[in-house]
């Protein structure tokens, strides 16, 4: 293959990743309080959107939504499976979903949403479903790849987070 063409195709092929919901950063250390950013690509089949909802692992724990101008955020609350101390406290109920309607987000236009939480001390992938709602249609990017399995395989992969030992998570927040 001509350089040339190899070069169209990985243009194409970078279009086509960064139409999927995504985290703006791949790799966090575990244990840390990160800023974790969805960035949202396009609409559904050319509609605006106007609903994105974050449903969080129950590991994830803290979870401060960013507001945004023009939307308005909404969060889940439960209880736990497991309670965790945090400043003294015992926390039984924690937020499991953070939602943002309004906007709308047109399908030309990209834009991001971000959470500050608290990660879990142990290593490993974690996946942030996300619902996408639109004025027509919906995205459920909730698909989680297998172990061993790359997830550009997926028709609406979740957006995965790598969680890497690191030997002085920052207590930031």
């Amino acid at each position: 293959m001509k350089k040339s063409g190899f070069i169209l195709l990985a243009a194409l092929f970078a279009q086509a990743a960064s139409a999927h919901i995504t985290l703006d950063q791949a790799k966090a250390p575990a244990g840390s309080y990160q800023k974790l950013t969805f960035k949202v690509g396009h609409g559904c089949d050319g509609s605006a959107t106007h609903t994105l909802t974050v449903i969080l692992p129950e590991t994830v724990s803290g979870a401060k939504p960013m507001p945004k101008a023009g939307w308005k955020i909404d969060t889940v609350i439960e209880n736990l499976s497991t309670p965790y101390t945090s400043h003294g406290k015992t926390i039984s109920r924690d937020v499991r979903e953070v939602s943002w309607s309004g906007g709308p987000l047109p399908d030309a236009y990209y834009d991001e949403f971000s959470i500050q939480v608290k990660l879990p001390d142990t290593a490993g992938k974690l996946a942030f479903k996300v619902l996408q709602l639109c004025e027509k249609g919906r995205l459920d990017w909730v698909e989680v790849p297998a172990e061993g399995q790359s997830g550009k395989s997926l028709k609406t992969p979740a957006p995965v987070l790598e969680l890497v030992n690191h030997p002085e998570a920052e207590h930031h927040h």
